[in-house]
């Protein structure tokens, strides 16, 4: 009777979340001649001037009246009226599903929660007790559709958002496949809905039922069943190999090992729990590592590789909540089912939940003989041995490679950046591309996540942030002739043209997203691809050197994750009152990049737009210091020649693993008793900022 009434539930939330997204508009189809406009004013910054002609000559023959782009155009069209979302599909398979690279750094962003202070192994399992009921409540609130609806903030705000995403956090999985992974989602209205989550601890898998006879176990009878967990893990005899390592592969090659470990029935059961389940609840070993920022957030992108916690994942589930014995906590995302303000949005209230309800450990209303925890089981071969041996070797390569620099700049924040009457997102964006250009002569494709949740089941698109005027801007930064009114002139107009292409962007006008529904189309037609997509800049337009997001926060954490090309950066921000935080990523066998290096710049250029703006404001007369120049300095020193293009400081040059990195400031502070510590930061009410800022750019 009970799982009647709950597929009946089930079928009234469906058809109650149909009518939702039918209430917000269809995503528009731009303009033909719009878009291939915009395309070509994109790409001038970036291209040489053969380069540019030759692109000018094909959108052109691409864009004529009759041509094939007016083909293409009309199918287009016609999807839309046959589709919820016409874009859809073709940006997951895209972003995601045909792509075959890891999840760890690669693709899976990673929320980084404050560090915790355990005395001992009990006082975490409390932790992961409390997060786990405010989970359960929060999956209540979808369930029951009692999740307040998102509204638009920023530009064009108070418009209704689509809130489609919300309801794959605990129902989606991505499955491997040899050249395209599938998004399974359980929404099927006669199978009963999953009541285990899979609690992984010293790279053993359990299933821990939290629904017993019908009844939530409540935080007490979790504590107690996380406790056996602990124990059961213990067991040196009954131990089992890493069998989550295989996950951390390529997507092909996880594939492969996943149809070899089903050729076993133990192992195919073992696979649809943890398929089914709601979440895991990953129980880490202490690292020994200092606990810095930079540190934790490496230790949540690959969990350090196969020798600590890398086996101790599952990554194609789309939430991974992480609580390490050592303190280290945050949740590890697989992407392709949601964006990362969703991902924000629930982080945030369970942190919320943990400190406004205090841990409940009476024992009413249990249930009165809790049945043990499951281990799950795996019957390896030597082929599955191998390739074990493989994905480990691979990881620890990652782990190796990954250059990352969590940076905390605490000149200023948004509200200085207000006082300019400046859109914080725009400002920041156009001081990432002065970096860059410092850093290497040059801007470079960027990729900035706009969403598009105004649209029955948006996602989102790209803002292309490297604009014409953002160049003009930084060659005047690195011009000594230029007054301060030029240059201020020059950071108007380039803030300015990236507000207005995050409008297009957010309001379906943008580029990229057009671009590749056109090219799928003639794929879909089975026609040779068109010349605009063989064209070089094309390609240079879809390497997205800089994949930057705004994750803003409300609570004390951050996001941050990998670039997504080899000689690339991810540069994820945190803007706050006073402050900002920098997440920044690339790759050590890249002679091209540097954190550590990326960030020292990118902390200069803010410095120097503040100090125009300063002056601006003040009415000083420009005082000619050259770009180089720290703030404050020495004004009877000779001014340094700046090269603008020289690549920055090679990885060789570094001393061993020395990046940059600031304590997280509570090492030496006497140690608390065992609690949530999470921060209130600057008043900031939704993460729903002008950009609606997801967790990653593009990866193609």
């Amino acid at each position: 009777m009970e799982r009647m009434k709950k597929s009946k539930t089930k079928m009234e939330n469906k058809n109650m979340r149909k009518e939702e997204k039918k209430s917000l508009p269809k995503l528009p189809v731009p303009n033909l001649e719009d878009t291939l406009d915009l395309y070509l004013r994109s790409m001038r910054p970036l291209l040489t001037e053969e380069q540019y002609k030759e692109t000018q000559k094909r959108v052109t023959q691409f864009g004529a009246p009759g041509g094939l782009g007016e083909l293409l155009q009309k199918r287009l069209l016609e999807r839309r009226e046959n589709t919820a979302n016409w874009v859809y599909d073709y940006w997951l398979n895209d972003m995601y599903l045909a792509n075959r690279v890891a999840l760890p750094i690669n693709s899976s962003p990673v929320m980084v929660f404050p560090p915790q202070y355990f005395q001992a192994p009990i006082d975490s399992l409390r932790f992961a007790a409390h997060l786990i009921s405010g989970m359960l409540e929060y999956k209540s609130l979808l369930d029951m559709r009692s999740l307040p609806i998102d509204y638009a903030r920023g530009q064009l705000a108070g418009t209704p958002l689509c809130m489609e995403q919300y309801y794959r956090l605990f129902t989606s999985y991505r499955l491997p496949g040899p050249e395209r992974d599938t998004l399974v989602a359980q929404q099927s209205s006669v199978m009963p809905e999953p009541e285990h989550i899979i609690v992984a601890c010293k790279n053993q898998f359990f299933v821990l039922d939290v629904v017993i006879n019908f009844r939530r176990l409540n935080e007490r009878d979790l504590l107690t069943q996380l406790g056996k967990i602990y124990k059961m893990a213990d067991s040196e005899e009954e131990r089992l190999p890493p069998i989550g390592l295989l996950t951390s592969d390529g997507r092909t090659e996880w594939s492969e090992s996943r149809r070899v470990l089903m050729k076993e029935s133990t192992n195919r059961d073992s696979l649809d729990m943890i398929e089914r389940c709601l979440c895991l609840v990953c129980l880490d070993q202490s690292t020994g590592l200092d606990l810095t920022d930079t540190s934790r957030a490496k230790l949540m992108l690959h969990g350090g590789g196969g020798a600590k916690n890398g086996g101790n994942r599952w990554y194609d589930k789309p939430m991974q909540f992480v609580i390490g014995a050592d303190g280290c906590c945050g949740v590890v995302c697989e992407h392709s089912a949601f964006e990362g303000i969703v991902l924000v949005q629930c982080t945030e209230y369970l942190l919320k939940y943990m400190i406004g309800s205090p841990s409940k450990l009476v024992r009413a209303a249990s249930v009165s003989e809790l049945p043990a925890p499951r281990r799950l089981r795996w019957k390896c071969t030597p082929e599955i041995h191998k390739h074990l041996s493989s994905s480990a070797e691979k990881l620890n390569r990652q782990v190796r490679n990954l250059d990352m620099d969590v940076h905390k700049f605490h000149e200023y924040g948004k509200e200085f950046i207000k006082k300019q009457r400046m859109s914080p997102d725009a400002y920041i964006q156009v001081a990432l591309q002065l970096a860059y250009y410092k850093c290497h002569g040059r801007l470079v494709s960027t990729y900035e996540s706009a969403s598009i949740r105004r649209f029955q089941e948006g996602r989102v698109d790209n803002i292309r942030s490297a604009t014409a005027e953002a160049l003009e801007f930084v060659r005047a930064m690195a011009d000594l002739k230029s007054s301060d009114m030029e240059k201020m002139d020059r950071l108007r107009g380039a803030i300015n043209a990236q507000t207005k292409y995050t409008v297009l962007a957010i309001t379906g006008k943008a580029v990229d997203n057009h671009l590749l529904g056109l090219r799928e189309i003639a794929k879909d037609l089975k026609l040779e691809k068109p010349e605009i997509f063989k064209d070089e800049a094309f390609l240079i337009s879809n390497q997205f050197i800089l994949s930057t997001s705004q994750v803003p926060t409300t609570v004390e954490m951050f996001c941050c994750y990998g670039p997504v090309v080899p000689d690339g950066y991810g540069a994820c921000y945190n803007p706050q009152s006073d402050h900002i935080v920098f997440c920044v990523s690339s790759f050590r066998d890249s002679p091209r990049t540097c954190s550590g290096e990326f960030v020292k710049i990118l902390e200069q250029g803010l410095l120097e737009m503040r100090d125009l703006c300063t002056r601006h404001n003040a009415g000083q007369p420009n005082t000619s210091r050259n770009p180089n120049e720290k703030p404050n300095g020495n004004p009877n020193e000779k001014p340094k020649e700046q090269n603008l293009e020289r690549p920055i400081q090679s990885h060789a040059t570094r001393q061993g693993d020395k990046t940059r990195e600031k304590p997280a400031g509570l090492g030496d502070i006497e140690r608390p008793p065992p609690q949530v510590l999470v921060s209130k930061a600057a008043e900031q009410s939704q993460v729903e900022i002008q950009t609606q800022a997801t967790s990653q750019g593009g990866s193609k």
